[in-house]
């Protein structure tokens, strides 16, 4: 075991400067410290700086420490105290130039990283000089942050997705249906047209979508879909054409993309939550030849010129003059020209600053997609997946095209409603639940008299994507639901980039987590070289799902194969990514460098504050400044002065934002994306 006393000696090539700005950083500790993360701040004691890490791992547990950092002489001694536990270290630095050495002095670390406390002393020293090895990293520019999951390797990805299809049963060892399956997939490709068609052939009779109006089986949905192609065609769609699909989460939706997907159309999502105006610009700038439309959102569309055809996705309120695809399945069409290729699904951007760009999604390559995910993410053959999320945003298009793959019955929701999302549970036994996060917090909102009604037992997984999680709102989940929760990082134009497990998430609430089989990311600098483990710098992703362009629109930029996702972020040691914000969310205040990221964080903590959005507006005097949207909870009291002084004591001068707004609610996409535009427009 670990002795009460360790003394560690180092000489490292760096600038005594240098090292004392990282070391006196609280950040740096669990990016170069594997088994430390969750740095919360706290409130400072007498000028120096309190925070709050998590520490441990899944197999001894994950507990908090509060350590105080006080400094003895500037660039020459600092101290990380543990009152609370009789614990502390001593760091000491000299030397001159480009050479510094390092004395270190841990009392009773043990009793501060449980971890440890059970390692030999040798382990332990290692591990302090491996982490501080880091610390050098950083200051030395050394290129260490690449993250690669057998993406550089077509051996090991193949093995890897073999274990993986194999492992699942993805593919049935009976010859019998395994035959059907790949006549299906080798006839549509591995989409949704091929994994519909594979279900019919494995599971006729299994129900495939699950919505308000009943229930459809895999075999109806191929049926269905093929006489829905056949009757396009004989309106002249073919394969060179694109239409538009305006709908909710439901079967017909489904349809829709299955049967424009055997016919070789590609279809445009269009984004219920835009405005007429806007749908009407997405409709002349893709030329789309036709648009099926929810009778509920047909008034959205209503100025469209007549040349445009407009079938229904559903019945609509019986007023409409407009044929349904009910109708079109009726005439029992089924012969049509099978396209070259099957149809693409343009999926739009959120749009949160601007006009949203419509973005090509390509076809799945192969069993690599489901592979993938299944790597990271422990989704089961047959699932009953609820999908509250919308089919028209990319998470919510993933579960549809996962749960195909995986014979899954998928339950859809075409309005989420947090306690209504409850019920279904219960009543389909749900045990995966795909949400973006302001479900997650809509649910966790719910009065915890109101949650203790539903037996949400068989929940497995329950996978959030689409914008950051608060930690705050991680770690009640956890508490609230179990070990569940898992964190997709990802965007229209790369698919997914990393995944958080709960165990990452239990150590690190605010990490994006590791990528997936087959994929690979690097955070780079301004020289588009990797930057330290630890260090930030822009994110770029590569992996076999990279989108192929937008419609209309130059991509994004490429480096060795990975694209831009444009947010800023770092890579710990652990080898997780962190994500500090979008590149044009981060303002100059006064020539400092300030993200929101951080200061929402902290606000998030406040159990008076219910949701949160900051941004960056300009400012006279200093270029630009913070504003804070708070959305305060019902009955509390907090008012402006609270806000700043609660940042200024945990964060600094530099994070306060001179502006703090209270709203009522914070404007939204259909996604769950908070959109800061609107908000800095009035600041």
């Amino acid at each position: 075991m670990v002795t009460d006393v360790i003394d560690v000696v180092a000489e490292v090539a760096v600038s005594r400067r240098a090292l004392w700005t990282l070391l006196l950083d609280p950040q740096t500790y669990p990016r170069v410290y594997p088994g430390v993360g969750g740095c919360e701040p706290l409130e400072s004691v007498d000028g120096s700086s309190v925070v709050r890490f998590r520490v441990g791992n899944p197999t001894v547990g994950i507990g908090t420490v509060d350590i105080r950092l006080m400094v003895g002489r500037w660039f020459e001694r600092l101290e990380l105290q543990c009152a609370g536990r009789e614990s502390f270290a001593s760091i000491r630095l000299s030397g001159e130039g480009e050479r510094t050495r390092v004395a270190l002095t841990c009392f009773r670390a043990g009793r501060l990283h449980p971890a440890i406390a059970g390692l030999p002393k040798s382990v332990v020293v290692r591990w302090i000089t491996d982490g501080l090895a880091r610390a050098v990293d950083i200051a030395r520019g050394a290129r260490t942050s690449v993250l690669v999951n057998a993406e550089n390797s077509p051996v090991r990805h193949q093995v890897g997705v073999a274990r993986q299809i194999l492992g699942s049963g993805v593919v049935t060892s009976r010859p019998d249906l395994l035959v059907g399956q790949l006549r299906e997939l080798a006839r549509w490709g591995f989409n949704m047209a091929g994994g519909f068609g594979a279900g019919a052939a494995h599971s006729p009779e299994l129900a495939a979508i699950v919505d308000a109006r009943g229930s459809r089986t895999y075999a109806e949905i191929d049926a269905r879909s093929t006489a829905l192609a056949a009757a396009m065609a004989d309106l002249g769609l073919g394969s060179v054409d694109a239409i538009g699909l305006l709908s909710r989460n439901h079967a017909g939706m489904v349809e829709t993309m299955v049967a424009a997907g055997k016919l070789g159309l590609d279809v445009v999502l269009m984004n219920a939550g835009l405005s007429g105006r806007r749908l009407e610009e997405i409709v002349q700038r893709d030329r789309l030849a036709a648009l099926f439309v929810d009778g509920r959102l047909e008034e959205l569309v209503k100025y469209l010129h007549d040349g445009i055809p407009r079938i229904l996705t559903d019945d609509g309120d019986g007023a409409s003059h407009h044929r349904t695809i009910g109708d079109l399945i009726a005439l029992g069409h089924r012969e049509f020209r099978k396209p070259a290729q099957p149809g693409r699904l343009v999926v739009l951007t959120s749009g949160t600053s601007g006009t949203p760009k419509g973005a090509r999604r390509p076809h799945p390559r192969g069993f690599g997609t489901i592979a993938a995910l299944l790597s990271r993410i422990p989704l089961r053959m047959n699932e009953v997946m609820l999908i509250p999320a919308p089919l028209f945003h990319t998470w919510g298009l993933a579960g549809l095209q996962i749960g195909t793959a995986l014979r899954a019955t998928t339950v859809l929701v075409e309005q989420f409603d947090a306690e209504d999302t409850l019920r279904l549970i219960v009543e389909h036994q749900v045990s995966a639940l795909l949400v973006v996060p302001t479900m997650v917090q809509r649910i966790l909102d719910l009065p915890i008299s109101v949650r203790a009604r539903y037996n949400v037992s068989s929940l497995r997984v329950v996978a959030s994507c689409g914008a950051p999680l608060a930690a705050a709102t991680v770690l009640r989940f956890l508490d609230s639901f179990g070990d569940i929760l898992y964190n997709v990082y990802g965007s229209t134009e790369v698919s997914w980039a990393t995944i958080a497990t709960p165990e990452d998430l239990r150590i690190s609430p605010m990490t994006a987590g590791c990528p997936p089989l087959g994929t690979k990311v690097a955070v780079l600098g301004s020289d588009r070289r990797p930057v330290p483990v630890g260090a930030p710098g822009r994110i770029f992703v590569g992996n076999h799902m990279l989108f192929d362009g937008y419609v209309n629109s130059a991509p994004p930029d490429e480096a060795d194969g990975m694209l831009d996702t444009g947010d800023l972020g770092y890579v710990d040691a652990a080898g997780r990514l962190f994500i500090a914000g979008r590149d044009d969310e981060m303002i100059i205040s006064g020539g400092e460098n300030v993200f929101p990221r951080p200061v929402e964080e902290a606000l998030a903590q406040l159990p008076q504050v219910s949701d949160v959005a900051v941004v960056g507006v300009p400012d006279r005097e200093f270029g630009q400044r913070l504003a804070a949207f708070v959305v305060k909870r019902d009955g509390v009291g907090l008012d402006s002065d609270m806000v700043r002084d609660y940042i200024r004591d945990r964060l600094g001068r530099v994070s306060v934002p001179r502006d703090v707004a209270f709203l009522s609610d914070l404007p939204r996409g259909e996604t769950g994306k908070i959109l800061k535009r609107l908000l800095g427009q009035g600041a």
